[in-house]
């Protein structure tokens, strides 16, 4: 009875391993083909994916909750926007969007407000894709040797693997997008 426990244990694992080496073959089938992919539309589908509508566009409220702003689609904090004021007790139990839009983040850090993507020179209208590509990788403000690093909650340590047709993709979509002129406010220290 043990032996046939273990037989059969033993061809599910050789069964599943076999199907992970097609899966991983079909994987590095489809990922060698998305890595020369540098068109907008594929940028599009990363930016999609990545979800950074969820930061960087400004949201509406409506009945069902915030949702995003396409008319200001990824121009970051609204620069009109009175800012926050910092709270040290608050950001002591964690992290706060003081804003339901979530353009805005505070923390231990101090605030932190997200950047215009768009093509605009307020937003990333003047960056080559070398300086987006040390901002998505290295975490480094404006793409900047130098600079400051970006802040929290940029996940620029989980895009650092992106390959650099992704980086290119995802420049083009952001280079072709609407310009919308917009000043986000510089990070404000903890009070």
């Amino acid at each position: 009875m043990k032996t046939n426990y273990i037989f059969i244990l033993l061809c599910a694992f050789l069964f599943n391993c076999e199907n992970n080496k097609k899966s991983t073959e079909n994987y590095e089938e489809t990922v060698s083909v998305t890595k020369a992919d540098t068109s907008i539309e594929h940028g599009k589908y990363l930016v999609t994916l990545m979800d950074c509508n969820t930061c960087h566009t400004p949201k509406v409220m409506t009945e069902q909750g915030p949702k995003f702003d396409m008319s200001r689609m990824l121009s970051g904090y609204p620069e009109n926007r009175p800012l926050p004021q910092f709270d040290s007790e608050v950001t002591k139990q964690g992290v706060l969007f003081p804003h339901p839009d979530l353009t805005a983040t505070m923390g231990p850090w101090g605030i932190s407000f997200t950047g215009n993507l768009t093509p605009d020179d307020t937003g990333m209208g003047t960056w080559s894709l070398e300086q987006f590509k040390i901002a998505m990788t290295q975490g480094k403000f404006k793409g900047l040797e130098g600079s400051r690093m970006l802040l929290p909650p940029m996940p620029w340590e989980s895009y650092a693997s992106l390959t650099d047709a992704d980086l290119e993709a995802i420049f083009n979509y952001l280079k072709s997008i609407p310009a919308i002129e917009n000043a986000v406010p510089g990070p404000l220290a903890p009070e």
